[in-house]
């Protein structure tokens, strides 16, 4: 790929595009609100697959749980939204994270964004969007090295750059064997950073019943999901919830910088002590430093109670 192309697949996309999303969908309650966004937005994205990403907490017994109960939380929410034609694009991915920097984790998910790879272009890209742990993209990479020419990958992982010990979020810490093949491998990379930059994009109850509650079943299910949640440790306390997964979507839709702001940088070196290494001569990647938080709040309210009118 040129340079021109490099940089202009690091821009936004006036077409309508091709959209992989590879989540960790059981984990948190935003990736539902993600997935949602991306779906109710199928004037602008094709959505070619959706991906299961392993994840491993308190809500999962290993990595491999994690992604099955994140594979049926997928389906649910595609019931939800009465789309159940689309089940046949959800994949299975990776039952545990890399052993190492160079050999994949095999999985149905890995296989199809690497076979479906082949049918992209640097003048056409495939995009896949990352909200997860990474394992199923890097492998995926490592299994087609072509990726790194025909793909745009849009992961929001690790913490800002300005902050320390910034590769210790959840989901670049899970694998970061995983991290360091994406930063690395030089594909078109955007970076969503979580703390210090995709940290202010939260809502809370009463906003949350205001915009959605009562407008179908789908804004229903997404007010119980966070609410449930933060009661759950802040019953009859002020709470946020921060929904930054949806952010990841955004970036794809933020014609005119709309939504957020991003610039170049030199890209960051996940370390294994969960630091970011530096080397100002590394490829470049868009890293996004500004969301318009009510701006796309507005945006996402209304595209959401809009579903399926």
């Amino acid at each position: 790929m040129n340079t021109e192309l490099y940089f202009k697949n690091l821009s936004y996309n006036n077409d309508m595009i091709d959209v992989i999303l590879d989540t960790d969908a059981y984990n948190e309650v935003d990736d539902q609100f993600a997935i949602a966004y991306m779906l109710a937005n199928r004037e602008k994205l094709n959505v070619k697959g959706i991906c299961a990403a392993p994840f491993f907490n308190e809500l999962s017994s290993s990595a491999g749980d994690g992604m099955e109960k994140s594979y049926n939380e997928i389906l649910k929410l595609l019931s939800l939204m009465k789309l159940d034609s689309m089940k046949d694009i959800v994949f299975k991915g990776s039952d545990k994270y890399l052993q190492n920097e160079t050999t994949p984790t095999m999985s149905d998910a890995a296989s199809f964004m690497a076979s479906l790879a082949d049918e992209y272009s640097p003048e056409k890209p495939l995009y896949i969007v990352a909200i997860g742990a990474i394992t199923n993209v890097a492998s995926a990479i490592l299994m087609n090295p072509n990726m790194k020419e025909n793909c745009v990958i849009v992961w929001l992982g690790g913490h800002g750059t300005h902050m320390p010990r910034a590769a210790c979020e959840f989901n670049m810490k899970q694998d970061i064997a995983a991290a360091r093949v994406i930063f690395g491998c030089g594909v078109p990379l955007v970076q969503l950073p979580c703390g210090g930059v995709v940290d202010i994009f939260t809502t809370g109850k009463y906003e949350l019943e205001h915009f959605l509650r009562g407008k179908n079943e789908l804004c229903d299910y997404l007010c119980d999901r966070v609410i449930e949640a933060a009661d759950s440790y802040a019953l009859g306390k002020p709470w946020s919830r921060v929904i930054w997964d949806v952010t990841a979507i955004a970036w794809l839709l933020n014609k005119d910088s709309r939504f957020m702001r991003d610039m170049l940088i030199p890209a960051p070196i996940p370390e294994y002590d969960q630091n970011y290494g530096e080397d100002k001569t590394r490829h470049l990647i868009k890293y996004v430093y500004k969301i318009w938080r009510d701006t796309l709040f507005t945006d996402l309210y209304k595209k959401l109670a809009d579903f399926g009118k």
